[in-house]
């Protein structure tokens, strides 16, 4: 079996029992596992969830907390309890662990992002296993990934992962819910995520976890945009996640021969900066930059909406939409600039400037998805 660089995504309710407590017979099933994988020369990346459902019962909550301190908390109190079980069952089969901590911002800051490629690239050379989880003592809404299932779509993509597996208490993906439909249809292959399937799902979370089906969905389909192939399902035993990677898992596989790994720069500008301006095309720029691989020059270029300079990153549209995102090469002053010349002077006299180069572009399909 060829050496694979694989994430592992651990939800909560595959990590605690029905009291909102670490269950440790499960961790020790995962660790088992994972340590197999290692065993077979194997690079892993692990997130897990679990923080704050292991904190709230040591706080005195009989359920999950539904308030952001209450939350906060929690995950103060039962990040640490985390670690340091995962430490000390890691260490039983010499495995050294490193705990990483990230909040969206730590992926919408160019430099945070750099800089934490740099380490996970640092750990994973000196063969120490990264666990990474959201930094939920800090985070608030409007800084968070949403759940643990999207921030193991992004990190696969951010360390180039041959595949990510999603380890949850559901054996895969159905056409329905089959808690409440016996009749639901599971699938064991699948080549996209289509819209539809967001509609058959249930969206719900368990009592300890935040994510349903539907963030698992689209963590998939955003992994699956970065050229990285996805397996959802549960499991048990030390071969579980070697089972996975030989096709025998106990889930659904998700994958198709067109994928392709996006490199860490376009992965940053499609997914994780923040647009400082909307620059507007016309058709026959629309259709140089997608279907010709060709750079947005400023003759294409007949709007600019907002203020931006020199390396920011603006969002290209035309009469059809949001086509992609890019990082320009001149400001919004030059541009605008340009376009009135051009008005006033006639296009054939003035020379066209380079607005975005090629390999600082990037077409966004739908939320949460990219492609080259």
């Amino acid at each position: 079996m060829a050496k694979e660089r694989i994430v592992v995504k651990i939800g909560s309710s595959s990590l605690t029992n029905e009291q909102g407590e670490i269950d440790h017979k499960k961790l020790e099933d995962h660790v088992h596992a994972i340590a197999a994988l290692r065993e077979n020369n194997h690079e892993v990346v692990l997130v897990s969830s679990g923080a704050v459902a292991a904190g709230f019962k040591r706080l005195g909550y009989s359920s999950r907390p539904v308030t952001i301190k209450g939350k906060q908390a929690a995950a103060a109190v039962g990040q640490s309890l985390l670690i340091q079980t995962y430490l000390d069952k890691f260490h039983e089969y010499d495995v050294t662990a490193a705990l990483i901590l990230l909040t969206r911002s730590d992926f919408s800051n160019r430099e945070r992002y750099r800089n934490a490629f740099a380490t996970l690239s640092e750990l994973l050379d000196r063969g120490i296993l990264p666990i990474i989880n959201e930094n939920d003592t800090v985070s608030i809404d409007e800084l968070t990934f949403g759940d643990n299932d999207m921030l193991s779509a992004l990190v696969s993509g951010f360390v180039h992962a041959d595949r990510l597996i999603i380890l949850t208490d559901i054996n895969g993906i159905y056409d329905g819910n089959p808690r409440t439909n016996p009749d639901a249809k599971k699938f064991d292959y699948l080549d996209t995520v289509d819209d539809e399937m967001f509609h058959a799902v249930d969206s719900n979370g368990s009592k300890v976890g935040t994510g349903g089906m539907k963030s698992k969905l689209l963590a998939a389909r955003t992994a699956l945009s970065l050229g990285v192939p996805v397996f959802i399902g549960q499991g048990e035993g030390k071969n579980k996640l070697l089972n996975v990677l030989s096709g025998k898992g106990n889930g659904t596989y998700i994958s198709n021969k067109k994928l392709t790994w996006v490199n860490t720069n376009k992965q940053w500008i499609g997914l994780h900066s923040e647009s400082s301006g909307k620059v507007y095309v016309d058709q026959g720029a629309e259709e140089a930059i997608l279907y010709h691989g060709s750079s947005l020059l400023s003759p294409g270029v007949f709007k600019v909406q907002g203020l931006f300079e020199e390396g920011d990153v603006v969002e290209v549209l035309s009469k059809n939409g949001l086509l992609g995102k890019g990082q320009v090469k001149c400001s919004s002053s030059e541009l605008n600039k340009s376009i009135e010349l051009r008005r006033e002077e006639g296009a054939t006299r003035i020379p066209a400037i380079e607005v975005i180069h090629r390999d600082q572009w990037v077409v966004v399909k739908k939320i949460g998805e990219v492609i080259e």
